[in-house]
């Protein structure tokens, strides 16, 4: 094979990773419909008021002789569905149920001292069916010893490859939206509410949002910032109770309480929303210039 077709095979597959493709049913595509036309039909000819014949039962074609008719009859049956990543747990075992894995997350969360601790137990947590389709724990990135903690909804696929949050054109801009109020990586705190990515990119369901709920809390809890910043509706409507859109909620101040202390807590928009959305930059703005005005104070 020649690199050039070498560069596209490879491409292709990285898009079908990319949209969530994860099994490969039979090695040759079939099609259904034109089999299905193709088998025989009984249509009654008997003369009115004669019992129609009934059909022989058709006997099963033996093959020609070589193992090639073999082999070829036996591509040509439908092939039994795989089970799909995630539908069985470590060792075969099927994943807990929804209220027993929260409870069980709870418990995990409670149960980590310190943020090492915390990573450690997620990357041994079961009861997320995103931690077998996702290729790596996406923990966090930046100064845990920050003053400012950034929470988004969920990694995409580059943060995916990475393991960090926030690395993609998205990451890239709020980059540029954190240096505009002098802030950086070394600064600054980032992480997301589900810490594994979700097949295709899609919006993590509800039960998956509070089966990593607990984590969130607990990792806010040991990363103690003075600000708490809600990267976009999901996480402010996770962890500020937010029912409102975005678009009501960002620029206010809230409270937001770890269970030891209260920290000051305001949303913005997704960065990834505003790269679909330009014009909504200038509310960003007054956001993080707000920011910027609590971390002087």
């Amino acid at each position: 094979m020649s690199l050039d077709r070498q560069d596209h095979v490879r491409a292709l597959l990285d898009f079908f990773v990319g949209a969530g493709v994860d099994a490969v049913l039979e090695e040759a595509p079939v099609d259904r419909f034109t089999a299905e036309a193709r088998e025989p039909r009984f249509t009654s000819h008997a003369p009115a008021g004669e019992p129609s014949p009934s059909p022989e039962p058709r006997q099963p074609r033996a093959p020609s002789g070589g193992a090639g008719d073999v082999t070829a009859n036996a591509r040509s049956r439908p092939s039994p569905p795989p089970s799909l990543p995630g539908g069985e747990g470590k060792g075969g075992r099927p994943p807990p149920a929804p209220d027993a894995a929260i409870m069980a997350a709870r418990q995990a969360a409670a149960s980590a001292a310190s943020l090492d601790a915390l990573r450690a137990i997620l990357e041994r947590f079961e009861g997320c069916a995103l931690r077998f389709t996702a290729k790596q724990l996406v923990f966090a990135d930046g100064n845990p010893q920050a003053r400012v903690m950034f929470v988004g909804e969920a990694p995409g696929r580059e943060e995916d490859i990475a393991g960090l949050p926030f690395v993609g054109r998205a990451g890239q801009l709020l980059d540029r939206m954190m240096a505009a109020i002098g802030l950086a990586r070394t600064t600054a705190y980032i992480a997301n509410i589900v810490p594994w990515r979700p097949p295709g990119n899609r919006t993590p369901t509800p039960q998956e949002t509070q089966i990593c709920l607990p984590f969130i809390k607990r990792q806010i809890e040991l990363a103690d910032p003075d600000i708490l910043v809600c990267l976009g509706g999901p996480s402010a409507a996770a962890l500020l109770g937010m029912t409102d859109g975005i678009r009501r909620f960002r620029g206010r101040w809230r409270a937001y309480h770890t269970g030891t202390r209260e920290i000051r807590a305001i949303a913005t928009f997704h960065p990834a929303y505003l790269l679909r959305t330009p014009l909504e930059k200038r509310f960003a703005w007054r956001d993080f210039q707000a920011i910027q005005a609590a971390l002087a104070e």
